[in-house]
């Protein structure tokens, strides 16, 4: 049961730091030029806030991924833009389209299944190689991005950009899912898992960044859901063992691809204007 709590956490500390962003970032730039800079810290105190939730909800997760499923957790955190949205509604008094409505009653749908039919239980063991593979992927995760971002034209580097940005996302998840319990804090210090979290973590967050100045915020985030939750779905279902209830394949698969799908039709919401 903590597992699933966990997860619900981080997708609602997820949404709600994306709106409490969106409100300092408003309240910033109505500050008059030549503010001074405890003025803006006053203004923005929001951000950091939504930074310390952004943080609670990367640990709420690492809780679940202890116990539950790469494709049910990812799926909950990519479901996180349905708080936003809703939190959009009210606390900014924003409206929500007949689309946008039904995409959230097919998301509520799709998690409610996935969290039915998804198996408890750690992941299956790896060889010992397997978290310097993850952290070595940083390498390949900060190339991808910078051939990306020099050699193809704008659309087409955003695009590659956002498939990188939510891979590295999603691994970041695969490193959760595998991360061991240490006996001491000297321990973490010499994990691989728990530097590739830090590191795929901090690339995938400033690849996500390069990807929006090169294309459209619905666009990015779309893709980004997409991979960040298939590739890692893909990664657990293949290698570390998760697995749905007995017999129930075919209706976990109808889950993920409402939750998916429902994900990408609010991609809009992924960043809030005012």
């Amino acid at each position: 049961m903590l597992a699933y709590l966990g997860a619900l956490a981080a997708a609602l500390a997820y949404g709600s730091a994306t709106v409490l962003q969106a409100i300092a970032v408003a309240r910033m730039a109505a500050l008059p030029k030549g503010t001074s800079l405890p003025r803006r810290a006053a203004a923005g105190w929001l951000y950091a806030a939504g930074l310390v939730l952004d943080g609670a909800g990367f640990l709420a997760s690492a809780v679940a991924l202890q116990k539950l499923p790469l494709f049910l957790v990812e799926s909950t955190i990519a479901a996180s833009v349905a708080v936003t949205a809703i939190l959009a509604v009210v606390v900014l008094h924003q409206k929500l389209s007949r689309r946008e409505i039904t995409a959230l009653w097919l998301l509520l749908a799709g998690l409610i299944v996935l969290g039915l039919t998804a198996a408890e239980g750690p992941s299956r063991a790896v060889p010992g190689w397997v978290g310097w593979a993850l952290l070595g992927s940083v390498v390949l995760v900060a190339l991808g991005s910078y051939l990306s971002w020099v050699a193809l034209p704008q659309r087409a580097s955003g695009i590659s950009l956002a498939i990188i940005a939510g891979t590295a996302f999603g691994l970041v998840g695969v490193g959760a899912r595998l991360l061991p319990e240490h006996p001491s804090l000297a321990s973490w210090f010499t994990d691989p898992y728990a530097w590739s979290l830090l590191a795929l973590g901090a690339t995938s967050i400033t690849v996500f960044g390069l990807a929006l100045d090169r294309l459209e915020t619905t666009t990015v985030a779309a893709l980004n859901f997409a991979f960040e939750t298939i590739v890692p779905s893909a990664i657990g279902i293949i290698w570390l063992g998760d697995h749905v209830r007995h017999g129930l394949w075919p209706v976990a698969l109808i889950g993920f691809a409402l939750t998916l799908y429902s994900c990408m039709r609010l991609a809009s919401k992924a960043e809030i204007s005012l």
